[in-house]
């Protein structure tokens, strides 16, 4: 099976993602609330609604396991990257720097 250009080689793409856990399509995509048909849709190019997006990005690439996942971190966050930018970007920084020293 040919891999599509998008998918190819980006870690990101929901594909990867899923190939690198070892699951396939009836495993995965219920696990975070799609169907398997959906999630094929998505896999094959198909545009993906903005929380599935962040799901995968938060738990699969991020590696913030979902239990730590809170609705009011995601206000907190959105409330300090409108209202203090600055500090948003620097806090972002540190952490992606943190996250890397710890690899």
């Amino acid at each position: 099976m040919k891999k599509s250009a998008k998918s190819a080689g980006n870690p990101d793409h929901p594909r990867e993602i899923r190939r690198k856990l070892g699951l396939n399509q009836q495993q995965f995509w219920p696990m975070i609330g799609v169907t398997q048909s959906g999630g094929s849709r998505y896999e094959s190019g198909r545009r993906m609604p903005r929380p599935v997006r962040e799901l995968l990005r938060i738990v699969h690439v991020e590696g913030i396991p979902l239990p730590q996942v809170r609705g009011d971190d995601f206000a907190l966050v959105h409330y300090l990257k409108k209202s203090r930018p600055g500090l948003y970007r620097d806090l972002k920084t540190a952490a992606q720097r943190d996250r890397k020293s710890r690899k």
